[in-house]
């Protein structure tokens, strides 16, 4: 009788440990799904903003710290597939290269235009060049992430809106593989391939575009000086809603000129 009820306490034991110990493993599996789930939405989440910063910086914002990854000048309506009656024709610059001086905060960084590959971009910015348009214009944007450092300038009024008296297309010398490498000079734009303005972007490293719905027509590049964008770019972001990768250059920047010859 004694060793009936002793091996009766030693089953009931030895079925408490079992349920003990399977219950730690289930609470181990718990916590290895939850921090599977945590890091896989934490990379998702890092993938969504990478896309959503190449998808928006171009084309334009309300505020120069909203998020986007894309070069954007927004204006009020949707442009139509034309030009703005003071947009000069392409004419005026097919075939044509023209090398000049962009003065950034006094820094100066030697520019080409290729009037070959992008016959109407280099033509609206040798007018607007021409028309001392830039000069006293600010670069209100950085946007500095993986795979993406770009400074935007050349909005109207500064705070990164489109003209919409002054729009532009078709969008041209997009790259179809979306690589836009250090020193590219590109157009900024909205929504369509004809809402390009008088804003365009330096990349200041290798940076990576989307070109699903168009791309950005490359003007030319940077050829002398580019560290000084890259100092812009060192002395960081001033942070938004969303932390510091996009939004207002921590060093307040100002084209002095900008020439084309």
């Amino acid at each position: 009788m004694a060793n009936s009820k002793k091996d009766s306490r030693e089953a009931k034991a030895r079925i408490a440990r079992m349920e003990a110990n399977n219950e730690q493993h289930q609470s181990a599996l718990k916590r290895r799904l939850r921090d599977n789930v945590i890091a896989i939405g934490a990379m998702a989440l890092a993938i969504v903003v990478a896309g959503v910063l190449a998808l928006t910086i171009f084309s334009g914002t309300k505020a120069p710290n909203a998020q986007s990854s894309n070069p954007a000048a927004t204006s009020e309506a949707s442009p139509a597939q034309t030009n703005s009656p003071t947009v000069p024709e392409a004419a005026t610059a097919a075939g044509k290269t023209f090398t000049g001086t962009l003065s950034l905060n006094g820094q100066p960084l030697g520019v080409q235009v290729d009037g070959t590959k992008a016959p109407q971009a280099a033509a609206v910015f040798k007018q607007l060049a021409d028309g001392g348009f830039f000069t006293g214009k600010s670069c209100h944007r950085l946007a500095d992430t993986t795979n993406f450092g770009v400074l935007q300038c050349g909005s109207l009024k500064g705070d990164g809106q489109g003209d919409p008296n002054f729009q532009w297309g078709p969008v041209e010398n997009s790259p179809a593989d979306g690589k836009y490498p250090a020193g590219t000079i590109a157009v900024a734009r909205a929504g369509t391939t004809y809402s390009n303005g008088t804003q365009f972007f330096i990349t200041f490293k290798d940076t990576m575009l989307p070109q699903d719905t168009g791309g950005y027509t490359i003007l030319g590049k940077v050829t002398s000086g580019l560290e000084a964008v890259t100092n812009i770019a060192g002395a960081g972001i001033v942070p938004g809603p969303s932390g510091a990768t996009d939004g207002a250059p921590v060093t307040k920047v100002t084209i002095d000129s900008f020439t084309l010859n």
